[in-house]
C-alpha cells in the first residue's frame, strides 16, 4: 500500500514543462557532447599518429599504430570510462550527485587538453602519454554517466521524463557529428596551408612536420564545452530527491525546489523521517531484500547494456571496408596525411549526420508515447534482422556495384541502435532503482556496456580478420572473419531482446512507484517493484 507522497516530489513530479527542464537538459547534455567529442575524435587521428610516429622507410604503405599500440590508444579511455562510472556512480550517492558533477567535469577538461600536450622524446613516450591522459579522461567521462542521468531523471516531472533524459543522450551524437566538422575545418586549413604529395610520390614529404599539430589541436578542442558549462553546473541545487531521501533534510529539499519551480512548497520533516525510519527503505546493494526487489531488475539493465554494446561498438569491423569500396577513402598511398585526416573526418560526419543523430531523437520525440520496452524490444528485434541482412548474402553485398545497399543496411542498424537500446539502456537505470542507490545501480549498468564496448571494439577487431592469416590486417592472427562476426553480432541483439523482458517499464510512472520507496512495509502486498514486464 502506498503512503502519501512528499510534496516536494509531488511538484517536481506533476510540474508543467518549463525553463528549468531546458536549462537541465543543456547543463547535463553538454558533459555527454563533451564525452562523446573526446572518445570518438581520437579514431579520426588515429591513421595521422601512425604515420607520423611509425613511419618504416622504404614501405609501400604509409606508417600505422602496431595493433598493441592502436589498440592501447583506442581502448584506454574506455578502460577509464569503466572504472569511472563505478567509482563516480557509488560516489554520487554517498556525497550528493552535484558535488560530484564538478569534478567529473574540471577531470575531462584538464585531461583534454593535457592529451593534446602528449610529450616523449620518441614514439613510445608520446603514445605512453596519451594513453596515461586519455584513461584520466574516460575516468572522468565515465562520472558523467550515471550523474547526468540521475540529475535528469530526478528533476523531471513524469509525463516527459523519457524524453528528457534521452534528450541529454542524444546530446552524445552532436558531439560525434562536432567531432567530425571540428576535424575536417582543422585539416581542410591545415592541407590548403601546407601543400604536400602523396604518399605514393614522396613518402616522407607526404606528411609535413605541421600535421603534428593537426590531432594536438582536435583532442585538445573538447575541453571547450565543458569549460563553457562548468559554471552553470555548479549553480544548479541538488536534487530534492537525494535531498529528502538520502541527506534527509527536508527544509533544504523544499527551499530549493521553490526557488526552481517559483512555488511555494511545505517543509515535510515529519514525513520525511517515517519515510527514511521505514525499514524496508534501508536496505543495502548487496542485501538480500535488494536482490529480491531489484536483483532481476539490475541483471536486465547490466545485460542488455552489455550486449547491445557489443554489437554497437563493433562497427569499426566494417566502416573501412565501406568507405574504401565507395571510394569515400582512397587507398592510403594515394593520399598525403592531412589528406586522409580530412577524408576520414568527412565519411565519419556525414555517418553521423545521416545514421546516428536522427536515431536520438526519434526516441526523444517517442519514448514517452510507446515506451521504454517498446522501443528497447523493437530496436533489438531490427538490429537482429538488419545484421542478419548483412550477414547472410555477406558476399553479394562485397562484389562491385552492390556496396551501396551495404551502407543502407548498415546505416539503418545503427538508427535502429539509437531510436532503441543504446538510448533505453541509458535511460531505464536511472528510473527504477531507490534513490540511495540509483546513481550506483545505473554506473554498474553503464560499467557493463563499457565492458560490452570493450569487446565490440578490440575482441571483433581480431576476430573479423580473415581466416587465412596471409589475408589479416598486418600484425593481426587469423580471425573467424566478418561475415561470422555479423551472424555472432546478431546473436547477441538476439540475447539483448530475450534479456530486455527483466526490465520493467517505467513510463507515466513516479521514481518512487518504480522503486518501491513509498511502499508502506506489509509482506503480503504484491508492489510495482516486483513486476519485471511491462503492463
Amino acid at each position: 500500500m502506498a503512503r502519501e507522497q512528499l510534496q516536494v516530489l509531488n511538484a517536481l513530479d506533476a510540474a508543467k514543462t518549463q525553463w528549468y527542464h531546458f536549462t537541465a537538459i543543456v547543463i547535463a547534455g553538454m558533459g555527454f557532447f563533451t564525452d562523446a567529442y573526446d572518445l570518438f575524435c581520437i579514431s579520426l587521428v588515429t591513421k595521422l599518429l601512425g604515420r607520423i610516429y611509425y613511419h618504416v622507410d622504404g614501405s609501400d604503405t604509409p606508417g600505422s599504430l602496431p595493433p598493441n599500440v592502436a589498440a592501447a590508444v583506442n581502448g584506454v579511455a574506455f578502460c577509464g570510462t569503466l572504472s569511472g562510472q563505478l567509482f563516480f556512480g557509488w560516489l554520487g550517492d554517498k556525497m550528493g550527485r552535484k558535488r560530484v558533477y564538478g569534478l567529473t567535469l574540471m577531470l575531462m577538461v584538464v585531461c583534454s587538453i593535457a592529451s593534446g600536450l602528449s610529450f616523449g622524446h620518441n614514439a613510445k613516450g608520446v603514445m605512453a602519454t596519451l594513453c596515461f591522459f586519455r584513461f584520466w579522461l574516460g575516468f572522468g567521462i565515465g562520472g558523467d554517466y550515471p550523474l547526468s542521468a540521475t540529475i535528469m531523471s530526478e528533476y523531471a516531472n513524469k509525463r516527459t521524463r523519457g524524453a528528457f533524459i534521452a534528450a541529454v543522450f542524444a546530446m552524445q551524437g552532436f558531439g560525434i557529428l562536432a567531432g567530425g566538422i571540428v576535424a575536417l575545418i582543422i585539416s581542410a586549413a591545415f592541407k590548403d596551408r601546407f601543400k604536400a604529395p602523396p604518399y605514393s610520390v614522396d613518402p616522407v614529404g607526404s606528411t609535413v612536420p605541421q600535421a603534428d599539430y593537426v590531432w594536438r589541436i582536435i583532442v585538445m578542442i573538447g575541453a571547450l564545452p565543458a569549460v563553457l558549462t562548468y559554471y552553470w553546473r555548479m549553480k544548479m541545487p541538488e536534487t530534492a530527491r537525494y535531498t529528502a531521501l538520502v541527506a534527509k533534510n527536508a527544509k533544504q529539499a523544499a527551499t530549493d525546489m521553490s526557488k526552481v519551480l517559483q512555488v511555494e512548497i511545505t517543509e515535510e520533516a515529519e514525513k520525511v523521517e517515517q519515510l527514511n525510519n521505514n525499514s524496508s527503505n534501508n536496505f543495502g546493494l548487496f542485501s538480500k531484500e535488494f536482490a529480491r526487489r531489484h536483483g532481476l531488475h539490475l541483471l536486465g539493465t547490466t545485460t542488455t547494456w552489455f550486449l547491445l554494446d557489443i554489437a554497437f561498438y563493433s562497427q569499426n569491423l566494417f566502416q573501412k571496408d565501406i568507405f574504401t569500396a565507395i571510394n569515400w577513402i582512397p587507398k592510403a598511398a594515394t593520399m598525403n596525411a592531412i589528406e586522409e585526416v580530412f577524408r576520414i573526418a568527412r565519411a565519419q560526419t556525414l555517418i553521423a549526420l545521416c545514421g546516428t543523430v536522427p536515431g536520438y531523437w526519434f526516441t526523444v520525440a517517442l519514448v514517452d508515447v510507446i515506451g521504454r520496452f517498446k522501443i528497447q524490444l523493437m530496436g533489438f528485434f531490427m538490429m537482429t534482422v538488419f545484421m542478419l541482412g548483412l550477414a547472410i548474402p555477406y558476399h553479394h553485398w562485397t562484389t562491385k556495384g552492390n556496396h551501396i545497399g551495404f551502407v543502407v543496411m548498415y546505416g539503418f542498424t545503427f538508427f535502429f541502435a539509437n531510436f532503441g537500446p543504446n538510448s533505453t539502456t541509458f535511460i531505464v537505470p536511472a528510473e527504477i532503482f531507490p534513490a540511495r542507490l540509483r546513481s550506483t545501480c545505473h554506473g554498474i549498468s553503464a560499467a557493463a556496456g563499457k565492458a560490452g564496448a570493450i569487446i565490440g571494439a578490440f575482441g571483433f577487431l581480431y576476430a573479423a580478420q580473415n581466416q587465412n592469416k596471409a589475408l589479416a590486417d598486418h600484425g593481426y592472427p587469423a580471425g573467424i572473419g566478418v561475415r561470422n562476426s555479423l551472424f555472432v553480432l546478431a546473436g547477441c541483439n538476439l540475447l539483448g531482446l530475450i534479456f530486455t523482458f527483466l526490465v520493467p517499464e517505467s513510463n507515466g510512472k513516479s521514481l518512487e512507484e518504480m522503486s518501491g520507496e513509498n511502499e508502506e512495509e506489509d509482506p503480503t502486498t504484491e508492489t510495482t517493484y516486483k513486476r519485471t514486464v511491462p503492463v
